[in-house]
């Protein structure tokens, strides 16, 4: 990490020095944290269309994945049990690597309209297990791929971040054109395309191959 930025003599480098600049933690705060998942938490879970995945690989390297579908996409099992499926994508696999090599995850669900969010920090594994992920199955196409997590914690996260970056408030959208399509920002990077071609493409795997 560059060290040239901010001055060393500012830096929080231990947990007594976090704790002394940020302050206490408010007994409700400490105390609103599960170990499972309860008919609130369930219920938000059936409201979400999308969520961020965040895992390690184990050497320090992390990784934060956007996973969405329609409401309701991941599974509860049981109280102590999600199921993500994975629908089509770019194959880098990342977060799948990084399970397999470091099995923590934290996962971010929202819901539209709703400012509060739901946080659920867990173990995770990978299954190919076919009869499980069928029920998952979207337009005659089951995920091949999915992840099992084991919940250690669930709670709820104020919306004060969503209030701040107003997320939700259509006044607020950026007008698309506005910004260079995935295409023409790919074909610049990578010298490898394009930028017509790779919008083309793009557009076909929006349209075609969402699963």
């Amino acid at each position: 990490m560059d060290d040239c930025f901010d001055d060393p003599a500012a830096r929080i480098e231990d947990q007594a020095s976090l704790r002394s600049h940020i302050g206490p933690v408010s007994p409700v705060v400490q105390h609103k944290v599960l170990n499972r998942l309860d008919q609130f938490c369930r219920d938000f879970i059936a409201l979400s269309p999308f969520l961020v995945l965040a895992t390690s690989d184990g050497k320090g390297g992390a990784d934060a994945s956007p996973r969405g579908d329609m409401p309701g996409f991941v599974r509860v099992l049981d109280d102590r049990t999600l199921l993500i499926p994975d629908r089509r994508g770019n194959n880098r696999a990342d977060s799948f690597g990084n399970v397999i090599s470091s099995s923590g995850v934290g996962i971010v669900f929202m819901v539209p309209g709703i400012s509060e969010t739901l946080r659920v920090n867990g173990m995770a594994r990978v299954t190919r297990d076919a009869e499980l992920l069928a029920p998952s199955t979207v337009q005659q196409r089951p995920p091949l791929t999915g992840f099992i997590v084991a919940v250690d914690e669930a709670y709820f996260h104020c919306g004060k971040a969503l209030i701040r970056s107003k997320l939700w408030d259509p006044a607020c959208q950026v007008p698309r054109q506005s910004f260079p399509t995935l295409g023409r920002i790919v074909a610049e990077q990578t010298k490898l395309v394009e930028a017509d071609a790779a919008d083309r493409n793009l557009e076909e795997a929006y349209r075609d191959r969402l699963y």
